[in-house]
């Protein structure tokens, strides 16, 4: 080259040099970024919590901090970067490649080593010059330094993220995060800084829960047993010489000072010295007074006293409100349940956290996550506000303006005596047995009836116009709802509610909550349309007193009312108002009625007789002066009052379930065997004995499957031991036993407490003559009976192995019975002895040896059900005029 072309050409590659380090820089700092960009990406995903909803998949949840700021600035940096298009990246392609090798070869034919350069590298260096020549020429059309200059000029470092619009589309990131989920939201951390406390406070009242209860029987001890022993100390020591009919000498003890039995117990080894007492007697007089004290501790009754207020009736009423706000905590389910599904969150969630990112993971609304953190915070400050209350507010104080919620948190307990009398009410006996033979229907109630409540709803259904008196918080709405439902499940369809507006609300929900009626509210706007709906389709027309004579012609018009409840109906005792007469007519144009109010009638004698008159103008109510007893007897066909105190807390509600299971083809041929065999007690196997084709153990599987679903634990029972292996050998989850007679008693228990300990849901098996008896079982709340037993006691002791106190579930109880069979000619003949078991069964002293009088002997209930079953699957056969043999041994 000439020496102008070398200065030429030393400036192209000067040029060029420079263009190459640059494409180079922009490629590695484009590719440090996008690296930078997919770990914050990356570890933003990783960081993300999981927080399900009720129904299942929730939400994915990004708790903001100063770190994760950081990375979220990384990824829109990143975002901000100018797209390179096709042509940019041909131009530093070019550059980085075909440029920065020719610049190379170029280079080895400059200076001294040119000379020593061998012909072929002198050929490709000149070549390499003429490309860069070339390409240089041609830079401008294309636009080479014009990209280079747009693609530096990019923002070098993170600017301040602004995080109220980091999700926008135009920032890119929840494209990025789009693993996470739809519908990507962004809140200030301040909507969830209560939730980590709330969360905290709930767990913390819980775990203090059984402690709690603790306390509260310790003080209800304390206090009975301080009236026991104010008893005994006023008790002398003649009645120990009465109790054990002159046997023992007591004058040495009066000559000693000795006066009381209390005196007796906390004497000790003085007994012994005194003259005319000797050793023997000693043991006998402290043995007679422990006796005494034992008897009377037991039969006195837990009473809170508001003119003996003491350290014990005291301390025992802190621990009764302290209780009360537990025990309402654990009765919140949904709102417990929303606390557990936020715990993950709750425990993430600190003072650092600026915002929260909010992914959709199922298909529920986000506001739907909002109202969670609302309501465990809503919780949570009302227990605290209960629990800080419960420290100020004088007890006593409390106790005199809530006795009915004392008395109620007592029975909660098991503290309160039942009285069976009084939960019954004053009613003759005629009314009472018609009440127990009554059979509700409560197949459109969500729900289930407490004993007392079932009654009160029969009583009402037995005797179609009433009173209904209970006191307040007895659940007289559930009752009147079990009225209606029982009526509109007979094909009745226009019922009517009037009520004071206050509760028009609570009826409405009380209504769609715990019924399956349609509620129609005629109150207030809209009040035609809503009228206009109940009367074509039926239902539960709720209005106010105000709002009856509107309605009067609403009422008319329809074909039948089914029945009327009236709420609050102390508002209606005076005959002379506009309310009361609306209500009376109402009542006459209505085959039933229900009157509910919680004024003690004994309070309101007069105006109570308006009340029945209203009602049942039959009855003779005698004017004036009268006995509450005489009272009592004249308005207890129309009137049922149960007081809190009267009626126990009971045990929650026992379902019984007949699970008819067709046989299967294996079921029948062990069955025709069984009886060709005339073998009774394989008769009775043969729909369990297939294993897992046979129909009883494939619904058997199912109902503990459901069970698990659920939660419950479940108690399996049959006769035989066949069975209970292979129900062993199929069942699903934890399975315990089998219990059987051949398992010693320790061994027993040991399987009961293990059952009971295990964690979620779990079976135990056992024989149900030797599981049945004897052993307590309240973990379980799901009974399945694989085989009808031949003697109800045995049947019933089985579910009292659950359904008992302590059960704090509902027990559903399910029977497997054959469709086809001997369980079919079991059932037909023991339903022959119904009117016996029903007569017995009723709530009586002689209830418990009831059962033992119509039980069927096995030997005489199996001959007839072989008979019969000879007869049915083999007519012609020559056995069939009776069995060849009884086998009744398994």
């Amino acid at each position: 080259m000439e020496p102008i072309d070398k200065r030429r050409m030393q400036s192209i590659t000067e040029e060029l040099s420079s263009w190459v380090q640059a494409a180079r820089s922009i490629r590695k700092r484009r590719a440090d970024l996008q690296r930078s960009a997919d770990d914050a990406v990356s570890s933003l995903v990783k960081g993300a919590l999981e927080v399900p909803s009720a129904q299942g998949p929730g939400w994915r949840v990004l708790l903001i901090r100063s770190q994760q700021r950081e990375r979220i600035g990384q990824v829109l940096q990143f975002s901000r970067m100018q797209v390179i298009t096709a042509g940019d990246d041909a131009v530093l392609e070019v550059l980085t490649t075909r440029v920065a090798e020719a610049l190379a070869n170029e280079a080895k034919i400059k200076g001294v080593r040119g000379w020593f350069s061998g012909r072929d590298k002198r050929e490709a260096a000149t070549a390499a010059a003429a490309f860069l020549a070339d390409y240089h020429a041609d830079s401008s059309t294309r636009g080479v330094e014009a990209t280079l200059r747009r693609l530096d000029a990019e923002v070098d470092g993170p600017s301040p993220v602004d995080m109220s619009s980091v999700l926008e589309p135009r920032t890119g990131l929840g494209a990025r995060l789009g693993s996470l989920g739809a519908n990507a939201r962004i809140a200030n951390g301040s909507v969830f800084a209560e939730l980590p406390t709330a969360v905290h406070a709930i767990q913390q009242a819980l775990a203090s829960g059984d402690a709690t209860r603790d306390e509260a029987v310790a003080a209800a001890a304390e206090v009975r047993g301080a009236a026991a022993r104010a008893l005994i100390a006023t008790m002398p020591v003649e009645r120990l010489r009465e109790a054990t009919r002159g046997r023992l000498l007591t004058g040495p003890l009066i000559e000693a000072g000795i006066t009381s039995v209390l005196d007796v117990i906390t004497s000790g080894d003085r007994l012994v010295r005194l003259r005319g007492i000797g050793d023997a007697s000693a043991k006998q007089l402290q043995g007679a007074a422990q006796t005494l004290w034992k008897t009377i501790l037991d039969e006195t009754p837990l009473k809170i006293d508001v003119s003996a207020r003491g350290p014990a009736a005291t301390e025992l009423l802190r621990a009764l409100s302290a209780w009360e706000s537990v025990r309402d905590l654990r009765a919140a389910s949904r709102d417990l349940e929303a606390a557990w599904r936020l715990a993950p969150l709750a425990r993430g969630f600190d003072r650092h956290v600026s915002h929260v990112a909010v992914f959709d993971a199922g298909r529920r609304p986000q506001s739907e996550l909002r109202s969670d953190v609302e309501l465990v915070v809503a919780r949570a400050r009302q227990l605290r506000a209960h629990l800080q209350a419960g420290n100020r507010v004088d007890p006593w104080a409390d106790f005199i303006a809530r006795p009915a919620a004392y008395y109620a948190l007592l029975s909660d307990l098991g503290l309160l005596a039942e009285d069976d009398q009084k939960s019954l009410g004053d009613l003759p006996k005629h009314i009472l047995e018609a009440i127990r033979k009554f059979k509700l229907s409560d197949k459109l109630l969500i729900g289930s009836l407490r004993g007392y409540q079932s009654f009160g709803a029969r009583f009402a259904l037995v005797q179609k116009k009433v009173v209904i008196g209970d006191e307040m918080g007895l659940g007289k709405t559930f009752e009147a709802l079990a009225v209606l439902a029982h009526l509109h499940a007979k094909g009745e369809r226009h019922a009517v509610v009037v009520c004071p507006a206050a509760v028009v609300a609570n009826w409405m929900r009380e209504v769609s909550e715990k019924s399956k009626l349609t509620p129609h509210r005629l109150h207030g706007p809209g009040r035609q349309l809503a009228a206009d709906e109940w009367s074509a389709d039926g239902g539960v027309a709720v209005t106010t007193y105000e709002t009856l004579g509107w309605c009067r012609d609403q009422f008319l018009a329809v074909p039948k009312l089914y029945c009327v409840v009236v709420d609050e109906a102390h508002y209606v005792k005076n005959p002379d108002a506009n309310r009361s007469r609306r209500v009376a007519e109402l009542i006459t144009l209505a085959d039933r009625a229900v009157l509910l109010t919680g004024t003690p009638m004994e309070n309101r004698t007069e105006e109570f007789r308006n009340l029945i008159s209203y009602l049942r103008p039959d009855l003779t109510v005698d004017a004036g002066e009268l006995s509450p007893a005489r009272f009592r007897k004249q308005v207890a066909p129309a009137y049922l009052r149960r007081n809190q105190e009267d009626v126990l807390k009971e045990l929650p509600p026992l379902i019984e379930v007949d699970e008819w299971v067709p046989m299967t083809p294996e079921d029948l041929a062990l069955y025709r065997r069984a009886v060709g065999e005339s073998n009774f007690m394989a008769m009775r196997q043969a729909a369990a004995a297939a294993g897992h084709q046979s129909g009883k153990m494939k619904r058997l599987v199912e109902l503990v499957n459901e069970a698990r679903e659920n939660g419950r634990k479940v108690l399996v029972f049959s006769y035989f031991r066949a069975v209970l292996e292979s129900a062993v050998e199929l069942l699903p989850g934890q399975v315990f036993g089998p219990i059987t007679g051949s398992v010693p008693a320790p061994k027993r228990q040991a399987l009961v407490d293990d059952f009971s300990a295990a964690q979620g849901s779990a079976v135990l098996v056992a024989q149900i003559v030797a599981g049945g008896v004897g052993l307590n079982i309240q973990e379980a709340s799901v009974v399945i009976i694989c085989e009808p037993q031949l003697k109800p006691t045995v049947e019933w002791q089985a579910i009292a192995r659950a359904h008992r106190m302590g059960q704090l579930s509902s027990v559903q109880v399910h029977r497997l019975l054959s469709d086809q069979g001997v369980d079919v000619r079991v059932t037909e003949i023991l339903a022959r002895k119904g009117a016996l078991f029903d007569e017995f069964a009723r709530p009586s002293d002689t209830a418990a040896s009831a059962p033992e009088a119509v039980d069927v002997s096995e030997a005489q209930l199996a001959r007839e059900v072989i008979a019969a079953e000879r007869e049915r699957l083999f007519p012609a056969a020559p056995g069939s005029q009776g069995p060849a043999s009884d086998t009744l041994n398994g």
